[in-house]
Order: C-alpha cells, then structure tokens, then sequence
C-alpha cells in the first residue's frame, strides 16, 4: 500500500521516492508491527481473561508448571494481527510470494483456532485429533502450493544443496509437492512441540525469521547473489518486508510472553508462526539453510520420536520427559536457563547457516 502511495507523489515530489525503498518499508513494517503487538497485548490478554479463555496445563507434566494454569492462551492472534496490518501496510501488494505468505498464516491459523477452542471448551489439553490435525495442515500445504506454482515457472522447480558451487538440480513437481508440505507442515508441528515454556518459541522463530529475511534480500538482489553464487530471484527481496513485520510482531509479542508469561501463544500462534517459517523457506528455495536454522526446533521433534519409539519397542524412556526442554527442566534447571540456552543455540545456528552461503 504505502509502495503504490510512494508511486503516486513521486509525481509530485521525488522525495516521496524514499516510500518505495526496500529497507525504508522493511523498517516501517517491522516498527508498525511491534507497535501494534505491544498496544494490542493488554487489550487481548484481558479480552481472553474476560471470555474465559485460559491455558489448560497437562497434569502428566512438570509440577512447576501448574501454577500457570489459568494463564490467557490463543496470543498468538496479537501476532497473526500484527503481521497481516503491517504486510498489507508496507509490502508491494503486487507481489504473488507476499500474498503466499499471507495466505498460509490465514489457513494455519484456522486449525490452530479449531485446536486451541476444543482444548478451552472441553478443559483438557487434548485438542484436534493427530490424524485431523495432520490432515488439515496438509490440505492446507498442498493449496498454498498450488497457488505457489500458479505464479511460478518450471525454472523454479529446484533444490538447493550447500557447501557447494554447482548446488542446484531440478526436481519434478509431485517430488516438489512431497519436500514442499513435509517441510511446511513439519516445521509447524516442530514449533508446536517447542512451545512449552514462556518464551521458548517466539524468540527463535523471530532470529530465524531474521535469517531467512536476509537470504530473501540477497536473492532479490543480483550483484549479492551473484557474488554469493545464489540463485538471482528478482521477486524475493519484497518478502524481506514481510520478515520484518514477522520480527516486530515477534518482539512485541514476548515483551508479554516472556517468564513468567502473562500469555501464551496457543496452538494458533506456534502452528502458524511454523507454517510461515516452511513457506518462506520453500519460496525461496532455502529448505537446507532453513533446517541448519531450525536446529533447536529438529531436536524439540527427534526427542518426541525417539521417546515414543524407545517406549513402544523396548518400554524404556530415553529421556526424563519429552519434548527435551522439559528434560531439563527435570534435570534441575530452572525454566529460563533452558530458554535463554535454547535461545543462544538458535542464533549461533542462524549465524552457521547465513555462513554456509558463502562457503561453496
């Protein structure tokens, strides 16, 4: 919006030209956003208070956790909102991938909403069901896909490996499909998993998104990526916009979410935060950087696996309780040393993955 205003009083100054500059909108979504996460905080969190609509607290889960029963839930609407008010504000509207985006976090949110009501209504941390979980994200992977192929050409159809200079081969559009919803829908579940402490999840999602908003520029611009030997993709250095709304939404949401948290983000802040993170990184072709990136959330995943696994075979636990944060939250540290660790490993991985860039 504020693009196609720049556009049009350029005619009457050149000044306004400024309003068409990439880093100036990426500023001003990512500042317009952390504004209205931080306005809207108060404002939802007694809304959620008032309606009721508190987190329901596994019972098999650590005893410290109880006391934050009662605590509002579904916050992940402050950032959804954040995001999508600044993107339409700030972002070439013209552009397909940034519609892309904009569509995934509507249609993950609708199954995070459905998960986190049954939860409320029926007291009891048991949402969607597995399969109906897995079914809807995938249905909903599969049309952000399509729409994604629409409005791309069969030159796009490729996967990028690292640490090497002839790194790309073109893959078939079924095979596309198949890496495509395993790493959207997987990095959605992963998230999900990962938030299960105050502030576990938002703080990496936002560094990563900071990552990958990096990438999006250096692919958009030919002189970097040519430098970098990335593939030149002129449209993605637009998504860098929709990176910095995700960051101030991001930011100013944990201002509230940080320990101990005055709300949590619920399953339709940490299932959509996830689904974008997928999308953004198959837009632009990055799935290697990005699981190099999302370390912290692979190990959140793994350790699940593993532990229903190891009990189903051999009827022994690997870990204390899985996912692994409360692992060692059981091994006796205190919940913001496994945040604040968690949160130094991830931006050193975002550090190690932007480095593998230029090591080809």
């Amino acid at each position: 919006m504020i693009e196609i205003l720049g556009a049009y009083l350029l005619n009457f100054d050149p000044g306004f030209n400024i309003l068409r500059y990439l880093t100036f909108r990426t500023l001003g979504g990512t500042i317009t956003a952390l504004t209205l996460s931080i306005l809207l905080g108060p404002i939802f969190i007694n809304f959620l208070k008032n309606i009721q609509f508190s987190q329901v607290i596994r019972k098999e889960g650590p005893q410290s956790h109880q006391k934050k029963s009662g605590t509002p839930t579904m916050g992940g609407l402050i950032i959804i909102a954040s995001v999508i008010i600044s993107t339409l504000i700030w972002a070439d509207l013209s552009n397909a991938y940034v519609w892309i985006l904009i569509i995934v976090t509507i249609l993950f949110s609708i199954v995070g909403l459905i998960d986190d009501y049954l939860k409320i209504s029926n007291k009891n941390s048991k949402g969607l069901s597995g399969k109906m979980k897995l079914l809807l994200q995938t249905g909903f992977a599969l049309i952000t896909l399509i729409i994604y192929l629409y409005y791309s050409s069969d030159s796009q159809l490729y996967f990028i490996l690292p640490f090497n200079k002839n790194f790309i081969f073109d893959i078939s559009i079924p095979l596309f499909l198949l890496i495509s919803i395993f790493v959207i829908v997987g990095s959605s579940n992963a998230v999900n998993l990962t938030d299960g402490l105050d502030g576990l999840a938002i703080l990496p999602t936002v560094l990563i998104m900071g990552g990958l908003g990096l990438v999006a520029y250096a692919m958009g611009n030919v002189i970097i990526a040519d430098y970098l030997y990335i593939p030149h993709l002129p449209e993605a250095g637009e998504l860098i916009v929709v990176a910095g709304s995700f960051i101030g939404a991001g930011i100013g949401f944990l201002w509230y979410n940080t320990y101990p948290a005055q709300v949590f983000m619920g399953d339709v802040g940490s299932l959509t935060l996830g689904a974008i993170l997928g999308t953004f990184s198959v837009v632009l072709r990055q799935e290697i950087i990005f699981a190099f990136m999302a370390g912290v959330f692979i190990m959140e995943t793994l350790s699940v696996i593993i532990q229903v696994l190891s009990y189903r075979l051999l009827k022994k636990r690997i870990f204390l309780m899985a996912p692994i944060h409360h692992h060692f939250e059981l091994k006796g540290w205190e919940e913001p040393k496994v945040i604040v660790r968690f949160w130094i490993i991830t931006f050193l991985l975002v550090l190690f993955a932007l480095a593998t860039l230029k090591i080809r």
